[in-house]
């Protein structure tokens, strides 16, 4: 496993509310109550409901509203397991650059070019990598929702996601490698599937895009309160 992608100052707290997509209520340890930045502007609502133990990372930028950002959430499972799971929206393209770079994504190698945000069409791609004669483009996307040990994206409506994928075909018909690989910010799923039922669309779209050569890839991760980690490929069931 490659070295984990970490974080600084992480503190546990419980979730309160979510007054809107940016910010969050939380109580810290000392029973504090003060409001949090929240790093993904998606719904979770299956992930922060109130009394939900959650983790912070303290700011490091100077005059910020919010002292802290909370990035991870324990997820209770039924049998009175949990599942940690990490929402950082930011954090899956450093992650899965880290896994490339170390060889670890066996579909891809350890390409000789690796370079982040690389424009191509009307899209910019997360990674472009050439190598072992080819080159290509990964578009990540970062997977929080999970029901019963399976995985869904997207959680919510997403005409970007879409228009990603519709960009990913027309490289691959110009000869490049088009990948969408989705990390999923939690460990020991049994797959990913597209969620149908929030939006059908990004379905039909993906569908097409593996039938027309676009390689659709998932992996899972190793989560800690303050680290994460790519950890193995998992089955994309479309």
């Amino acid at each position: 496993m490659d070295e984990p992608i970490v974080y600084y100052g992480v503190e546990p707290a419980t979730f309160i509310e979510r007054p809107n997509r940016f910010l969050a209520k939380v109580r810290l340890e000392d029973g504090q109550p003060i409001t949090v930045h929240v790093k993904n502007t998606g719904r979770n609502k299956e992930l922060l409901v109130p009394g939900a133990a959650v983790y912070l990372e303290k700011a490091t930028t100077e005059g910020r509203k919010t002292p802290y950002s909370l990035i991870a959430v324990e997820k209770q499972l039924h049998g009175g397991r949990s599942l940690l799971v990490n929402i950082d929206s930011q954090i899956p393209n450093r992650v899965v650059q880290a896994a490339v770079t170390a060889g670890r994504i066996q579909e891809i190698g350890r390409p000789d070019v690796l370079r982040r945000e690389v424009s191509f069409g009307n899209s910019r791609f997360d990674l472009y990598f050439e190598g072992a004669g080819s080159k290509g483009f990964i578009e990540v996307k970062g997977v929080t929702l999970e029901m019963d040990g399976h995985c869904y994206f997207p959680d919510a409506p997403t005409q970007r996601g879409r228009k990603h994928v519709e960009e990913l075909i027309r490289a691959v018909r110009e000869g490049y490698r088009g990948v969408l690989l989705f990390c999923l910010q939690m460990e020991g799923m049994l797959s990913v599937s597209p969620n149908d039922s929030t939006d059908p669309e990004f379905g039909r779209v993906l569908r097409n895009a593996q039938r027309q050569g676009v390689e659709v890839l998932a992996y899972d991760c190793a989560v800690g309160p303050d680290r994460i980690s790519l950890r193995e490929s998992v089955p994309v069931a479309l």
